[in-house]
């Protein structure tokens, strides 16, 4: 669907920005192209405004026409976040360049510099916490409606909105013995992927196909199927959230995309690796994936006393000792049996608490120590 072209301003400099905006966006996708419309359409709407007399691109300067731009981005109220205001800039500065080259107007390339765009801000995670999402949970099984279930596959897949919309009535695909996984369509980062489900995902995908109009076809069709289009969908789904979080007495506003981040963060606390999460999320980079895993003091006192009771991966196995022969009856055979034994009794030395048992074990280890060195001295030409 090709995006809605939104109207320019009537100012002397739409006549250059239109085409290059048109340039410059030719074979990007919809939602970019909007991007740098929206970009030129604001700067006009400005120098319009504040500054009238400029009817040329020869007369556009950093110092007021583009510094006053800026300063009038940071006084917007409700204010721009960073991220807002930063794709802002870096279309812009993109037309800027573009009209640079193509009225051979050098300086307009440097009428902003890279030091203007802002940082981006460090997203922090926002899972729901524990309580809100059991109540909500609890709720949303209560009404058991179109809508209800719908956020209930959201919270339940860690899929993004706009993927759940997108369901074909066939997601749902048996992938071995009593193993299923739906099957999530090509999404915000252009990738498609498996996601691995429960018998309770499958009960919901279920009472979405019923709650289908009796005439709907079985298959090559959406399973949230909608009249008015996937604005409104989507629109429909995030007031149905807002509805229960009033009705369960939850006064924070939440959305649905943080149910993702809820699911994110109960796989890792689950055992999925953080390859294996980034994976079930779609994504392609770990670092975009770490936004949305939330780790507190009570995971991190977990992980490490998990560690300290199973250190599976502070000391690396000896190699197995072989069976015991007439050629590995010599210094060298020895020293690896004593090793091994050593990193046995090592091992489970470890798992004790402090005490009598634990302080044995070490003397009994420094005693292996000592033999294995002294081995070590033996010189095989004197067998």
């Amino acid at each position: 669907m090709k995006p809605k072209k939104l109207p320019y301003p009537r100012h002397p400099l739409t006549r250059f920005f239109r085409p290059a905006a048109e340039s410059v966006s030719s074979s990007l996708a919809n939602e970019t192209v909007r991007c740098y419309r929206v970009a030129a359409r604001h700067f006009l709407v400005f120098l319009g405004t504040h500054y009238p007399e400029v009817h040329s691109l020869d007369q556009l300067r950093r110092d007021p026409h583009l510094l006053g731009w800026l300063a009038h981005l940071r006084s917007r109220n409700p204010p721009l976040v960073a991220n807002s205001r930063a794709r802002y800039l870096i279309h812009l500065r993109r037309l800027l360049e573009e009209l640079a080259w193509t009225h051979q107007l050098p300086a307009l390339a440097h009428l902003l510099v890279p030091d203007d765009i802002p940082r981006k801000e460090h997203r922090l995670p926002r899972p729901l916490a524990p309580e809100q999402d059991q109540l909500i949970q609890q709720e949303l099984l209560r009404r058991n409606d179109f809508t209800s279930n719908a956020l209930l596959l959201l919270r339940h897949t860690g899929m993004r909105i706009g993927e759940c919309i997108d369901l074909s009535v066939d997601c749902l695909r048996a992938v071995g013995p009593d193993q299923w996984a739906i099957h999530v369509p090509l999404g915000k980062l252009k990738t498609e992927r498996w996601v691995p489900v429960d018998s309770l995902v499958c009960q919901l995908v279920d009472r979405l196909r019923s709650m289908r109009s009796p005439g709907a076809p079985s298959t090559g069709r959406l399973l949230l199927s909608g009249s008015r289009g996937h604005y409104m969908l989507v629109r429909k789904l995030r007031n149905a959230l807002r509805d229960v979080t009033t009705s369960v007495g939850i006064s924070a506003c939440i959305v649905p995309h943080q149910m993702r981040h809820t699911y994110a963060t109960e796989m890792l606390r689950a055992g999925v690796t953080l390859a294996a999460v980034m994976k079930l999320l779609g994504h392609k980079s770990p670092y975009m994936t770490l936004q949305y895993l939330e780790i507190t003091q009570a995971d991190l006192q977990r992980e490490y006393h998990l560690a300290r009771v199973h250190p599976r991966h502070l000391v690396p196995s000896p190699p197995a000792p072989s069976a015991a022969s007439p050629d590995s009856l010599d210094p060298t055979g020895i020293l690896n049996s004593l090793q091994s034994a050593q990193h046995v009794i090592e091992m489970f030395r470890r798992t004790l608490p402090e005490g009598f048992s634990r302080r044995l074990l070490d003397r009994l280890t420094n005693r292996l120590a000592k033999i294995i060195a002294e081995i070590g001295r033996l010189d095989p030409s004197e067998k």
